[in-house]
């Protein structure tokens, strides 16, 4: 069997294959019927320092490979999570990783040292880079100043590994890679959805009521490959790709392009089980090319 295990920073993953935030709840709720400990990690849904209802429905519109959603980021607040969450995530054996959101860099900073105190949180996500909601997230995400600035101000609050979130909705991705890097970031993942809409011919009327949502889903993965491989030339911070991967052949397309570690999605909604065969099919890739580490993958794209 070959060598899976991945380095964040401090963390070291099982595997390269983690449930992304937003599309695993808390982790918790499939915990019935997937063994959330044999991912090589769980990220979380996004938390605020308080509770937040997120937007009203419709806010999830399926589209041709792909759906858009505009959630709003609903969450029961970083406080709730310790109390209710955190200790059967720990009793379970998940690598933990939680994605941090802020309206405010104190607020990012605030939500990053209540986790930092809890015991089994593995890492930090720090969501700069979300479309559908108005305040915070994005506006530090399309910023190379806002990026610097957010991460560094948490950086200076945790030890944990700290995982900034990349938008795909600016024109040069690898620059906020950088960004981050020069502002103590111990790896990157990307990408966030894509801005996007949809419309009801019949009514005339956006078909979600924040107007405008996140497209994911198969859709997008082409165009999440290639940024995952302009940050990986830009940049040497481990990175964890994402963005339409529903096959193992899709994982390692990431991975040969340069992403240490991937995060499932969209896909989990259609499959929720796929996760032992993407893993167990990462395995069996590694072994009929002969190659040992998954770590000795990564990049390696043949021009």
């Amino acid at each position: 069997m070959a060598d899976l295990s991945v380095k964040i920073g401090s963390l070291t993953l099982k595997n390269p294959v983690i449930a992304a935030s937003g599309c695993f709840g808390y982790g918790l709720e499939y915990a019935s019927a997937v063994d959330v400990s044999a991912l090589g990690g769980v990220a979380v849904k996004g938390l605020f320092l308080n509770e937040r209802e997120g937007h009203a429905p419709p806010r999830i519109v399926e589209t041709p490979a792909g759906m858009l959603n505009a959630i709003g980021l609903q969450g029961i607040g970083v406080h709730r999570f310790v109390r209710e969450k955190l200790p059967e995530l720990r009793r379970l054996g998940v690598t933990t990783i939680v994605n941090v959101c802020g309206s405010t860099i104190d607020e990012y900073c605030e939500v990053t040292r209540v986790l930092s105190d809890a015991e089994g949180v593995g890492a930090i996500e720090l969501n700069i880079s979300c479309p559908n909601i108005k305040e915070g997230g994005i506006q530090f995400g399309c910023s190379l100043t806002g990026t610097y600035d957010v991460v560094s101000a948490v950086r200076k609050v945790t030890s944990l590994p700290l995982v900034p979130k990349l938008t795909p909705n600016v024109t040069d991705p690898a620059s906020f890679a950088r960004a981050s890097e020069d502002a103590g970031a111990d790896a990157i993942s990307l990408v966030n959805t894509f801005l996007a809409m949809a419309i009801d011919v019949e009514t005339r009327k956006p078909k979600l009521t924040n107007l405008m949502g996140g497209l994911s889903g198969p859709a997008i993965r082409p165009i999440a490959v290639r940024m995952v491989w302009e940050c990986r030339q830009a940049v040497k911070l481990p990175i964890i790709g994402m963005g339409g991967i529903a096959t193992v052949t899709d994982v390692l397309e990431f991975i040969i392009a340069g992403a240490d570690a991937v995060q499932v999605g969209t896909a989990n909604f259609v499959y929720p089980t796929l996760w032992a065969d993407m893993i167990d099919g990462i395995d069996k890739y590694l072994d009929r090319h002969g190659i040992a580490r998954v770590a000795d993958l990564v990049g390696k794209m043949e021009r």
